[in-house]
């Protein structure tokens, strides 16, 4: 799917970055975070680029890429392909330069980085299901219009504009330990990577990919580049099917371990960061952060920075998120019943359920489905719990009370 390209990376490049991308990007800071430190028996720290310009970090490689254009590169425009942070990085850019930009995203991207985009001043065309779909769509576009193509992950001064985050993170904990990084085309770890084990070759740097969009995972137990069949996962940004040829060579080279994480983990993780660290971020910046809460990372005592790659996460998405994070703990759960079809006995169960102080989010009675035997009613029940504990126990003083409770 990729143009091969024999252009390495190098340490020199990515200071070189740096004097550019000071420019418009903002330092993020890292944030000690004492309740994942508890939790999982370091000293962890996480790299907010939650907060950067457009929300994430795309903006750091994609202006460098761009301010490194030539004069007749940047009178031809540029066009991109992007599930949606990109795309935000690679417009801006283009806007701060005067160049006109095109966007091709998955019509699948979340509708506010669609929107952000074209705020941003970029034509966006939406295009497929996953970034690979938006990829094919882009290298067609532009062999038509001759427009330069801005790649989100492979390509040097893109990678070396990530890369940026691995000297900040250096800069300001020396003695870090282990670099947790989101993989998806693997621009952003391979940057880090770089960075990092140049300055201090010690460092651990661990990649962590959605199971559902492991490319490179699945790419290292090859030992080749493999193409995934699909790439669907709530962690939109580094939803790919396949890995770049220039950073998965960085990859096998700098990058100690790859873990994955499923998908109701990282919607526990959002939830938790949201929650307990007052932290938005999307799927893919939640990624680090359930590594670390779900035991795939084991190291002990040592200082650990879990890169938070995004924040940009759409609304409505969320609350289906922190619906599923809120089952997975145990303090949302539904369940169904039959009670008898006479007048007082679905009070009998609101009444049950209230002396257990759980809180009724919604409830649902009917006669009218098939199965529903005559005489009797079934109930759909959605509870607010506390956690495991209270919703067993909630099911078991059902049950003693006489009721069949299918989960």
């Amino acid at each position: 799917m990729h143009t091969k390209t024999d252009v390495s990376v190098t340490f020199d490049e990515i200071l070189k970055a740096k004097e550019i991308v000071d420019k418009v990007a903002i330092n993020t800071r890292l944030y000690e975070c004492p309740n994942l430190s508890k939790l999982t028996g370091n000293n962890v720290f996480l790299k907010t680029e939650n907060l950067q310009k457009t929300g994430a970090f795309k903006i750091r490689g994609a202006f460098n890429k761009i301010a490194n254009l030539t004069e007749e590169e940047r009178k031809c425009g540029v066009i991109a392909s992007s599930a949606g942070n990109h795309a935000q990085g690679v417009a801006l850019a283009a806007s701060e330069y005067g160049i006109d930009s095109t966007i091709v995203m998955p019509a699948t991207a979340p509708l506010a980085k669609v929107k952000a985009t074209r705020g941003y001043g970029a034509q966006v065309v939406l295009h497929g299901d996953v970034y690979d779909d938006a990829y094919l769509k882009a290298v067609e576009i532009q062999k038509e219009t001759g427009a330069t193509f801005v790649h989100p992950f492979n390509d040097p001064h893109v990678i070396a504009g990530q890369g940026t985050i691995g000297l900040e993170i250096l800069e300001e904990l020396e003695n870090v330990d282990v670099i947790l990084v989101p993989i998806g085309g693997g621009g952003l770890i391979s940057g880090i990577a770089i960075a990092a084990k140049t300055i201090k070759p010690s460092v651990k740097i661990i990649g962590v990919e959605a199971a559902q969009a492991a490319s490179m995972y699945s790419s290292r137990r090859a030992r080749k580049i493999v193409t995934l069949d699909s790439a669907s996962t709530i962690a939109d940004g580094i939803a790919v099917k396949q890995i770049g040829d220039v950073t998965y060579e960085i990859i096998e080279k700098y990058v100690d371990d790859i873990v994955t994480v499923e998908e109701d983990e990282i919607a526990q993780a959002i939830l938790y960061l949201m929650e307990k660290n007052k932290i938005v971020a999307e799927g893919a910046g939640a990624v680090t952060t359930a590594a670390l809460m779900n035991e795939k990372i084991w190291e002990k005592g040592k200082n650990v920075v879990a890169v938070v790659s995004g924040g940009n996460i759409d609304i409505n998405m969320m609350s289906k998120i922190v619906d599923k994070a809120l089952m997975k703990e145990g303090r949302r759960f539904y369940f169904h019943t039959m009670i008898p079809d006479k007048p007082g006995e679905l009070m009998k169960v609101i009444q049950l359920v209230s002396e257990l102080n759980a809180n009724i989010f919604s409830i649902n009675q009917t006669r009218l489905k098939d199965f529903v035997p005559i005489g009797t009613q079934e109930i759909e029940v959605v509870l607010e719990t506390f956690d495991e504990e209270h919703m067993e126990k909630i099911v078991s003083e059902l049950r003693r009370h006489g009721y069949t409770i299918l989960l």
